[in-house]
């Protein structure tokens, strides 16, 4: 009851700020989770992710909020790691920093570019200091976006312990580096729609398991 009623109360906190469809995924599983089918493939010498999400889960817990996997590697996940936050690319060494996980609300942004590596991550419009990552590389197509769960491989080994538990909305990617005074914007609720990835309000979505869309 006590998650229920929280998750509730997070629920109407989110719509406060960006009113629309949500993914909720209400319990810990190794079964449940989201497909998001993008509008071009994810071959990709840049980009910006961007979405919302909010949580209960606490503790050393691997947490998963995205998840890009081509059949032979994992090339794009943005997860919460046992002894802290991290982001990872295929083959990065070293994770990039990503925010605590709380029950309200939190507004993330990720931007990437091959030319110098460049990586920022914005947590409700603010920056962090820049790191280097995968220069050179390119993000590969062929692969299956995922949210709720760390696929191991193409589309599965699930562990219940890595799935996320929460809510999750206003997934949206583009195919370059958004300038910050537009980061800023989103992170206030104003509305892009030429997300030329990602589109939250037209991308298709196949929950499976306990996940729900909410409209």
């Amino acid at each position: 009851m006590k998650l229920i009623l929280s998750m509730f109360v997070a629920a109407v906190l989110l719509s406060d700020v960006e009113a629309g469809r949500s993914l909720v995924f209400p319990e810990e599983t190794a079964n449940s989770f989201v497909e998001l089918f993008p509008a071009k493939e994810l071959s990709l010498n840049a980009f910006t992710l961007c979405l919302r999400f909010a949580t209960e889960l606490k503790g050393k817990r691997e947490v998963i909020l995205f998840a890009y996997r081509t059949r032979d590697f994992d090339e794009l996940n943005v997860w919460r790691e046992k002894d802290g936050p991290g982001l990872w690319f295929h083959t990065a060494k070293e994770p990039a920093p990503v925010p605590e996980l709380g029950p309200l609300a939190n507004h993330v942004c990720l931007t990437w570019e091959s030319l110098t590596g460049r990586t920022t991550m914005y947590v409700n419009g603010r920056s962090s200091a820049s790191q280097i990552f995968q220069r050179g590389h390119r993000v590969r197509p062929g692969g299956k976006i995922i949210l709720g769960q760390d696929p191991d491989n193409f589309l599965g080994d699930f562990q219940a312990e890595q799935s996320f538990v929460g809510e999750i909305f206003g997934v949206n990617m583009w195919d370059y580096v958004l300038p910050s005074v537009a980061i800023q914007l989103l992170s206030t609720g104003e509305d892009f729609s030429d997300a030329n990835v990602l589109d939250w309000a037209t991308v298709t979505l196949m929950p499976t398991g306990s996940a729900v869309e909410y409209k």
